[in-house]
């Protein structure tokens, strides 16, 4: 890539030069001898006890940074219902978290998405999985901090605004978390044993919570050592109200009198409405319930070394790994609204499968409708279909009305990991040098997903919804009870319709860093000193779903469990969720059964033959940067500030599957020799790629579609530069200005994606694939902030900012500029097809933060804070993960032997739809309804807030009991499409209760 400098670049660059120049030619004739001034950004030396001192030690070092920066502190943490570090990093203003099962997971800073935060751990990035397999496959950028307790952390600095000497990646800001340093720890000899346990009441199960440290160092603090492991499991458990179903069923969808042909003036008659009427209605495809269940069972450690064998020499090594094993299980019963009403009685969303009743196809009918008006987060108003009978006519024979499902994800895992070594030389009185080395990997696992799929048969569904924070009447006419697997007599009830594959989903994310930084002293009128260095990282990613063969094609006849092994729902299901009357009954077969179903199912053959090359995601991405930092002071400290560029390049390497022509390549039977493919030498005939190999059945070499990758590779050259001014405005009032460039990569799977199927309408032929000249995210910022620090422990702030951002993802572009060849499915013809990927475009992102804590007295007092974000796309759609209101407010009381603190949180509505989907994904495409063209509807979060508490009582110096809360309020987590009229889910979790003792030693 061409490289274009902004003219903000440039004339940022030109005036770092040019006072540069100013610095050395009065760093020359300055005294050799001159002192070195105090710094004014010592972030990580800070040791805080208490939740008071805590708090004035942290807005201490808010205060004194040249950037607009927060920080949280170990004790901050500690004296928190916090359990990982995300739940931490919630409680910052601008800061709100992606919540699963109520442990927060991922950060989305200043109204961006997850996917535009960088987290560093000690300078460096860290891998990760994701424990849930949906989160494996998307392949974002995102880092889960489910893996990561609070307990590692020493402190945590989040960059709101940008300096040259942070690493690049940050689109919206950087969140740097320290591990503590064993030279820096009070004692010589110490440690903490802290064993307690949790209650997850929905699941009404207990488990232990265990966490252990120590620290020791010689007596010349030279050498010295941190260990810690911990040990921590809860069980989960959520129920949940939706519109999950198979195909068309699945989300909402409207009224079409064209294919509803059951919709009648007849069938209407006495209701007030005509069939007219109805067209363009929006109504639920499906009313689902679903039962998940769970385990999140954390195990890892940290070791620190640190070696100080001169006074101007320091060594350090710290390495960290966790696992977390999350295996679920998740059940659901299912409406099929939208197929009964066409006619269609494919039980797994088929199209080509129709009704039957005594020989005719039958079509449901809309009794009793009750339609209210809506109006959409785009401002379009629509009308919906609040309530009514959909009712096959009297006497039709019972038809397909839904499913019930049972999939187990046993092996589902996450795991994190790194080691990292670092160095600090002070190579003479003004330069000091350090290096960092870095290692990190991160695997997400679900080791097999599998499940059985009944069909429910009735002869209607009836339903009322309730609002978006209430469950919906529902009720199944003629359908049977619902909670056994067989069918009635009169052919109603359940019949077992699906096996599903059996599937394993593997992501590997690593990466290997060195960054190299030099600090000179100045001492030499405004210029303090010159930060200077470069990074480099080699990133991998590879995402392999595999699918195992199974000995026989799916038998109804001979594949179904005996119905009496089922198990029912607990009697309490549902019970949170509110509502009226709808059916909280279900059926399931244990997890132990399931795994023997399959076990007994799977045929065992080779590795190759078990990938699904169609999925795969495989990325090489090389960073590299080089920065200079110029450091300000003016007269006796009453501004500071930098002024830096940081030069980057991003290399991206993508092998991306692409499908073989029909008829090109022989696919090779496992176990039988390997013969390449002429036409393709490159084509993978060894993967099965899901094509049945079942037993006494003759191998086909033609079937399926087999694939080949191509290799692209990019260039992306930018240039960043910032700008820090802080200024004393008067006593205890410090102002802030912070400009910059930024830069954010894309998303993994927008590169590496494999091409979709084929196909062809009116003459122009379309294909889904990646976009490999998608360049990096950049961002223009300006942050203005005024902190007036009134009194000990008090603060009263107020921040502005303003990001443009250039190249945010917009998923279903035709790109006009790329085709490729590939063969027609239809007629076997290999035609030219314009891809369907992704594009650009532009985004604005402006906002304001307030923030105000202070102490009332007798141990009390209180922090506080808001913040507004409004997001702007070019092409009007809301960004994903994006709240424009959250805030926190939080009350505390301390003495010497007991604190309590009392938080809670708010975020607004969101897209909660994944902030990487797929560039096949059409996610910001239109809809025609009633010939009116406007934006697809989109998931969104409904408003929530959230209550914690943590009490902790000394009993001495060492014996500490403590006691915590989580989700107090136990809310009720709440979706919608276009408006809150459109429920989408509402699901509970439970509240979750911590008792611990802690000895400090």
């Amino acid at each position: 890539m061409k490289f274009q400098p902004t003219p903000v670049s440039l004339g940022l660059a030109g005036l770092l030069l040019t006072m540069q120049g100013a610095a050395l030619a009065q760093q020359a004739a300055a005294p050799a001898e001159a002192a070195s001034a105090p710094k004014t950004q010592a972030l990580e030396a800070v040791v805080v006890r208490g939740i008071r001192a805590s708090n004035e030690r942290s807005l201490l070092m808010k205060r004194d940074a040249s950037a607009n920066v927060d920080v949280i502190t170990a004790l901050d943490v500690g004296k928190m219902p916090d359990k990982n570090l995300a739940d931490s990093l919630q409680r910052v203003v601008g800061l709100a978290v992606r919540k699963d099962y109520d442990e927060a997971e991922k950060v989305a800073m200043r109204g961006a998405n997850p996917d535009m935060s960088l987290i560093l751990f000690n300078g460096h990035t860290v891998s990760g999985g994701d424990w849930y397999l949906a989160d494996q496959s998307s392949s974002s950028r995102s880092t889960s901090l489910s893996l990561m307790p609070s307990s590692v952390l020493n402190a945590a600095t989040i960059y709101k605004t940008s300096q040259a000497n942070i690493a690049d990646g940050g689109l919206a800001g950087t969140i740097n978390v320290t591990t503590r340093k064993p030279l820096d720890e009070p004692q010589r000899l110490g440690g903490l044993i802290s064993a307690g346990t949790v209650y997850a009441d929905l699941p009404g199960k207990s488990s232990p919570q265990l966490n252990a440290s120590l620290n020791w160092k010689n007596e010349a603090n030279t050498l010295g050592l941190i260990t810690q492991l911990f040990a921590e499991k809860r069980y989960v458990r959520r129920d949940s109200v939706s519109r999950l179903g198979y195909g068309a069923n699945s989300g909402w969808d409207v009224i079409n009198t064209a294919t509803m042909l059951g919709v009648t003036d007849a069938s209407l008659a006495g209701s007030g409405y005509k069939a007219a009427d109805l067209n363009g209605v929006r109504l639920p495809g499906s009313l689902a319930s679903e039962f998940v269940e769970g385990v999140r069972d954390r195990k890892g450690g940290m070791l620190a070394l640190q070696v100080r064998p001169t006074d101007t020499l320091d060594l350090g090594a710290t390495g960290f790994y966790s696992k977390m094993n999350a295996a679920n299980f998740g059940r659901a019963t299912m409406g099929a609204i939208n197929s009964m009403l066409r006619g269609l009685a494919g039980s797994t969303g088929e199209t080509n499968v129709f009704t039957n009743s005594n020989g005719q196809r039958v079509y449901a009918q809309i009794k009793n409708p009750v339609v209210v008006e809506e109006t959409t987060l785009y401002g379009d108003k629509l009308k919906v279909l609040k309530s009514a009978d959909i009712v096959f006519p009297d006497g039709t024979t019972p038809q397909y009305v839904g499913n019930s499902e049972g999939f187990y994800r046993s092996g589902a895992a996450a795991s994190s990991g790194f080691l990292d070594f670092d160095a600090k030389w002070q190579a003479s009185k003004d330069l000091v040098l350090k290096g960092l080395f870095s290692t990190t990997r991160g695997v997400g696992t679900t080791e097999m997903d599998r499940g059985l799929t009944y069909a429910r048969y009735g002869t209607g569904i009836s339903y009322a919804l309730n609002g978006v924070h209430e469950a919906p009447d529902l009720k199944y006419v003629g359908a049977g009870t619902g909670a056994t697997p067989a069918l009635n007599p009169d052919g109603s009830g359940y019949k077992l319709v699906s096996r599903s594959l059996a599937n394993k989903y593997k992501t590997v994310d690593r990466e290997k860093s060195l960054a190299l930084e030099g600090e000179y002293t100045q001492d030499s009128g405004i210029f303090s000193s010159l930060n200077f260095g470069l990074r480099y990282a080699d990133h991998h990613r590879d995402f392999r779903r595999t699918i195992k063969a199974m000995h026989a094609a799916f038998n109804p006849l001979t594949d179904t469990p005996d119905p009496s092994l089922a198990v029912s729902y607990p009697g309490d299901f549902g019970a949170a969720l509110g509502g009226g009357n709808w059916e909280r009954t279900g059926f399931y077969f244990p997890r132990d059964f399931l795994v023997g179903y399959f076990d007994k199912a799977i045929k065992e053959t080779t590795p190759e033959f078990e990938r699904y090359v169609a999925s795969e995601i495989e990325l090489r991405e090389q960073q590299s940067a080089v920065f200079m930092m110029q450091n300000l002071e003016g007269d006796k400290g009453w501004w500071s500030g930098n002024i830096g560029w940081r030069l980057v390049r991003t290399q991206v390497d993508a092998m991306a599957p692409n499908p073989v022509p029909a008829g090109k390549c022989q696919r090779i039977e496992p176990g039988k020799p390997v013969v390449p493919c002429a036409a393709y030498p490159g084509a993978i005939v060894t993967a099965g790629d899901a094509v049945p190999y079942f037993d006494n059945t003759p191998w086909n070499p033609a079937a399926g579609t087999l694939y080949y990758k191509t290799r692209t590779s990019r260039r992306f050259d930018n240039l960043l530069p910032s700008l820090n001014l802080r200024v004393e405005l008067a006593k205890d009032l410090v102002g802030r200005f912070g400009a910059s460039e930024t830069l954010g990569r894309q998303n993994y799977n927008l590169y590496g994606a494999a091409y979709g199927t084929p196909s062809c309408s009116t003459g122009v032929c379309l294909v889904s694939g990646p976009n490999p000249n998608l360049e990096p995210m950049t961002s223009r910022n300006v942050d203005v902030s005024v902190s007036w620090f009134f009194a000990k422990r008090a603060l009263l702030g107020v921040s502005l900012f303003d990001s443009m951002i250039d190249g945010y993802a917009k998923t279903g572009t035709v790109r006009q500029d790329a085709t490729i060849d590939l063969t027609d499915p239809n007629t076997g013809v290999t035609r030219t097809y314009f891809i369907t990927t992704t594009g650009q475009q532009k985004a604005r992102i402006r906002g304001i933060e307030v923030s105000y804590e202070q102490p009332i007295g007798a141990g009390f007092g209180f922090q506080s804070n808001v913040s507004v974000a409004d997001t702007k796309v070019a092409d009007g759609r809301p960004m994903p993960g994006v709240s424009k209101y959250s805030a926190n407010l939080g009350g505390y009381f301390e003495n010497d032997s007991f604190s309590v603190r009392l938080v809670y949180n708010y975020r607004g509505k969101y897209v909660s739809s994944t902030t990487a989907p797929s560039p096949t994904t059409n996610s910001q495409g239109n809809t025609v309804i009633n010939g009116v063209t406007m934006p697809a509807a989109p998931t969104m979060a409904a408003p929530v807030s959230n209550l914690d508490l943590s009490i902790n009582y000394d009993i001495n110096s060492q014996l500490q009991l403590a006691f915590s809360a989580t989700n107090l309020t136990n809310p009720a987590r709440a979706q919608y499409r276009y408006s809150e009229l459109e429920q989408q889910k509402l699901d509970v979790s439970g509240r979750q209760y911590y008792l611990e003792a802690r000895y400090k030693f």
